[in-house]
């Protein structure tokens, strides 16, 4: 008898699901979509960042100086990358940057040697690339003259990169509290008109785990139904936004889908499964003339 109630129940619940299903999609890709653009913001500043280019100009020619500097910046653990520039490639260089070519003025190169290095983004800091650059200084005196970097396009980036993720991080926090408000009461309407039946299965002597074991499952299996429809949305957005922007497509990351995918799984399986069952625990609770 209780077996046959819970298969009425599912079957007659059928259409407040579908409803519930479009609306946690709904929320759930407007959640995906700002936590795609949050993380592609995150991955041009770290891009960006790493593209900053240092100079520690070169006061010597001795060789064995030069391969010492070398080697200890290399070995840094905030070097991405480094590299020896001589005075040959320090001209051509110079020279793919279009500038003006002094070899009719002058007979000997007069561009210095460096070694060149890109920073990790993590170390791209004002405070962190004054200790390097003191660091190197006070280790290679004699060797190298000055650490050049564009101070100003540092200190800009990093201040602009800091007032744009605080806002975007405000308001992530708004939408996803709205997102777990909206995905819940979307749920709990859902579930109010199974009230009935679920007190019903009760009043029969089904158990409480026999009445909230099929709800909780359809509640699973509607939260990766509505996750799957969101992320097929967004991915859609992706690629329409990659069509559009060629260079977009640079900032693919697996890392990054798949932190955002897993996530929007997460979000919709577990705020469905916990509505589901306070849901079907609230109303086990309620005497039969309250449900009305």
């Amino acid at each position: 008898m209780a077996q046959e109630i819970s298969k009425a129940s599912m079957k007659r619940s059928k259409p407040s699901y579908l409803y519930s299903i479009i609306g946690v999609a709904l929320v759930l890709f407007i959640l995906g979509v700002l936590g795609w653009i949050f993380l592609n913001f995150q991955k041009v500043g770290t891009t960006l960042r790493e593209n900053i280019q240092f100079h520690a100009w070169l006061s010597t020619s001795s060789k064995k100086s030069i391969d010492s500097l070398s080697n200890y910046v290399a070995a840094q653990p905030y070097v991405k990358s480094s590299a020896y520039v001589n005075k040959e490639m320090a001209k051509e260089i110079y020279n793919k940057d279009g500038n003006e070519s002094w070899e009719k003025i002058l007979d000997e190169n007069p561009l210095p040697e460096s070694v060149d290095f890109f920073a990790k983004a993590d170390y791209v800091q004002k405070d962190s690339l004054e200790k390097i650059t003191a660091d190197l200084m006070t280790k290679f005196p004699g060797v190298i003259s000055e650490v050049q970097y564009p101070k100003e396009l540092v200190n800009t980036l990093n201040d602009r990169s800091r007032k744009i993720g605080i806002v975007l991080l405000i308001v992530s926090i708004m939408l996803s509290a709205i997102v777990i408000v909206s995905i819940d009461t979307t749920i709990r309407l859902a579930m109010f008109s199974n009230r009935f039946l679920i007190k019903t299965m009760q009043m029969v002597g089904a158990t409480r785990g026999f009445i909230a074991k099929p709800m909780n499952i359809r509640a699973i299996i509607n939260g990766l139904i509505s996750a799957g429809i969101a992320i097929a949305a967004i991915w859609a957005v992706i690629t329409w936004a990659e069509s559009y922007i060629p260079d977009m497509k640079a900032l693919r990351d697996p890392k990054i889908y798949l932190i955002l995918f897993g996530s929007i799984v997460l979000i919709g399986v577990g705020i469905s499964l916990f509505s589901t069952h306070r849901s079907v625990m609230k109303y086990l609770r309620m005497k039969l003339d309250e449900l009305y």
